[in-house]
């Protein structure tokens, strides 16, 4: 894979959103980091899916960041390459939220996309 192919491949989280990680997996033993994957589905086509899991596949991709791990299988690494996790507390409520630039259609509370 070449070096432009791997920058697109890559995702980046915010510091936001990786102390947050940190703070749900301190807070369960049992948990050692956050999975991210893209599921068929959803309003728009594809959706994302967050679960706390207790260790890694063999196809995951490992992002580690202050403390924190997300965990990110290689198939839904395809539709999530350039993207960014954040994790947002505003007026609304507190969520993660993925900037993703593949995504050319996206449903109102930002869980489901299109590509």
């Amino acid at each position: 894979m070449g070096a432009d192919a791997k920058t697109a491949m890559k995702v980046d989280v915010t510091d936001a959103a990786a102390s947050r990680v940190a703070k749900i997996v301190a807070g369960d033993a049992s948990k050692t980091a956050l999975r991210v994957s893209v599921e068929g589905g959803g309003c728009s086509g594809f959706s994302y899916k967050f679960d706390l899991v207790d260790g890694r596949n063999e196809d995951d991709v490992a992002i580690e960041k202050n403390g924190a791990t997300i965990l990110i299988d290689e198939l839904s690494l395809v539709y999530m390459g350039g993207s960014v996790i954040d994790f947002v507390d505003d007026l609304m409520g507190q969520s993660f939220q993925i900037r993703n630039p593949n995504a050319v259609a996206s449903c109102g509370c930002g869980t489901s996309f299109s590509v």
